[in-house]
Formats: C-alpha cells, sequence, structure tokens
C-alpha cells in the first residue's frame, strides 16, 4: 500500500457495522477521499458486490480511477453528492441500493497538502476549494465579500463570536496587500481576536467557516439526504459521519423528522403509505473511542449516526 493510501478511516469499524453490509449488496461511498472506508467496504464484497464511489476533488478520484483500474466492482464519479440520485438513475440502480456512507467535512490529505490552502497549520496559497476546477477561491472571495456579508458568514458557519471584529480587520488589511496565503489569514485573524482558547488555533472557526461557504457543504447535504430515501433499497442503510455541530445538526433533524413521517391525526384509522415514515434511526449516535482518538487526534470531534430505509 502506498503512503498516500497509508492514512487510516475514522471510525472504521463502526461505519462497517452501521453499513450492514451483504456480500452481493451495492454500495455508495458519497465521500471516497482516500478510499480507506471503500476498501474496507469491498473486503466484504463478492463478485456479485458493487461499489460507486463519488468525490468532487479531482485529485480523490483519480485515486479512485486507480482503484477501479484494477477492480471491476467500482464505478466513480466525479462529482458532488448532491448529484447522488441523478448519478443512481443512470447505473439503473433505483431502489437497490444497500448502503450509503457519507463522511462529511474536509479530508486528512486535503489538509495535510498545504498548496489547498485547508489548514491554517501550513503555509499555501489560499484555495480552499474541494473541486479545483471550479468555483472561486477563499482567497479571490476575500478580496471582494463586504465586511457585512463576510462576518455573516464567519458567524453562521464558524459560530465565531469575534467574526465583526474578524471582519472589520480582513477588510482594513486587504486594502494595504491581498490576502493570498494562509498565514498571512491565521496570522491576521489572530491578531484580530482578544483572547485565545486554551488548545484552540485562533483561526479555527474561521477557516471552517470560509471553507464550508466555499465549498457549499451545508447547501450540497441538505440537498442530498433526500436523496438518499429516493435510491435506498428497503432496510438499506444510510450512515453519516459529521465532524462540527452544524452539519450534525441538519443530519440529526433530517433523521428525525423522516422517522416521525407527516404530522396526521393520531387516530385515523389507516395511514396511506405516501405518509408513512419512511426513515427508522438505528441505535444511538457513535462517537470515537477514546483509544482511537489517542491514535487520530482528528477524531475527536466525529459523529456518526445511521438510519436505515422503512418499507
Amino acid at each position: 500500500m502506498g503512503k498516500e493510501y497509508a492514512h487510516q478511516p475514522v471510525m472504521l469499524q463502526p461505519v462497517l457495522a452501521g453499513l450492514n453490509l451483504e456480500s452481493g449488496g451495492v454500495y455508495i461511498d458519497g465521500t471516497f477521499g482516500r478510499g480507506g472506508h471503500s476498501r474496507a467496504i469491498l473486503e466484504h464484497l463478492d463478485s456479485e458486490g458493487r461499489l460507486l464511489v463519488m468525490d468532487k476533488d479531482p485529485e480523490a478520484c483519480n485515486v479512485a480511477r486507480d482503484l477501479a483500474a484494477s477492480d471491476a466492482r467500482v464505478t466513480v464519479c466525479n462529482a458532488s453528492f448532491a448529484r447522488l440520485e441523478e448519478v443512481v438513475n443512470e447505473l439503473g440502480w433505483q431502489n437497490r441500493v444497500n448502503g450509503i456512507l457519507l463522511d462529511l467535512g474536509v479530508s486528512s490529505p486535503q489538509l495535510d497538502n498545504a498548496g489547498r490552502g485547508f489548514s491554517f497549520l501550513r503555509d499555501g496559497p489560499l484555495d480552499m476549494r474541494m473541486d479545483t476546477g471550479s468555483g472561486q477561491t477563499a482567497a479571490e472571495w476575500l478580496k471582494v465579500v463586504s465586511e457585512n456579508e463576510l462576518a455573516d458568514v464567519l458567524k453562521q458557519y464558524g459560530e465565531e463570536r469575534f467574526a465583526r471584529r474578524i471582519a472589520r480587520e480582513i477588510v482594513r488589511l486587504r486594502q494595504q496587500e491581498p490576502i493570498e496565503t494562509t498565514r498571512q489569514l491565521a496570522e491576521l485573524i489572530a491578531g484580530a481576536v482578544p483572547f485565545k482558547e486554551k488548545h484552540k488555533h485562533p483561526a479555527t472557526r474561521s477557516f471552517q467557516a470560509i471553507r464550508i461557504f466555499i465549498n457549499r457543504e451545508l447547501d450540497e447535504l441538505r440537498a442530498v439526504l433526500p436523496q438518499t430515501i429516493n435510491v435506498l433499497a428497503v432496510d438499506g442503510r444510510l450512515v453519516v459521519m459529521s465532524f462540527h455541530s452544524l452539519e450534525d445538526r441538519i443530519v440529526k433533524r433530517f433523521m428525525r423528522d423522516e422517522q416521525r413521517g407527516p404530522g396526521l391525526p393520531p387516530d385515523l384509522p389507516v395511514i396511506p403509505a405516501k405518509y408513512s415514515p419512511r426513515l427508522r434511526i438505528v441505535g444511538k449516535p457513535v462517537c470515537a473511542s477514546a483509544e482511537e482518538i489517542r491514535a487520530n487526534p482528528r477524531a475527536r470531534s466525529a459523529m456518526l449516526r445511521i438510519a436505515e430505509r422503512a418499507a
């Protein structure tokens, strides 16, 4: 196994257990990354099993294509999981999918590559795009965004208490020189924050907020969740791993609302099928073990939620 594949996927065993794998089943990894989860899924499938892997990061899809070249069970799609239903329909897999995994947020290889611009700990160009072939970079956006919009983004997507102060300082300093590197932005934010939290870099929330905004992460999550129900087979599993409260809140509410079903009078003698609950929540949310967190600190904020398609 090459060095680029050597990273340890977060909560691997709980993910596999949550998918309730069948050897001849059809599965989707909506966020391939470097394929740690996908490779483990394939180990549980026989020659009849199938795996669709999706990722909007071209670098991730290059790795996925290498995998597919040696494994006919794998299909690769370089696209956001927001196109899930469209891609599944093209494959003819409607209502045949036995499990879907969505591992949200930024991947370790993206964080570790300074050239991608995701990390405030490594100096590099301020890009932050998961799909490097389209859309504005973070640097381009910071050149033109208004102070009010920037403050709103930092507050909404980063829950940053000093959003107004940081936005004001970014707008002031960009008039002197363009903000084009991660180090510039991280140092600017550190200087704007009046006091530091223990064990947390002052730029943590702002980098998260800008990344989420640039990549439309929450919009795409809201878009894909209803699609998962449309493609899952009865009893098929949806497994979602989130890494911050904004994502987890969306997933939690979606699963809860789909398990409850539409609000109907409780004394109806017969409930029409179209008003029946579409999901059943499976177990309680799962967090990484203390042992895993010691081995991989990035697992500390992971939250795994599991649901299955109701009849």
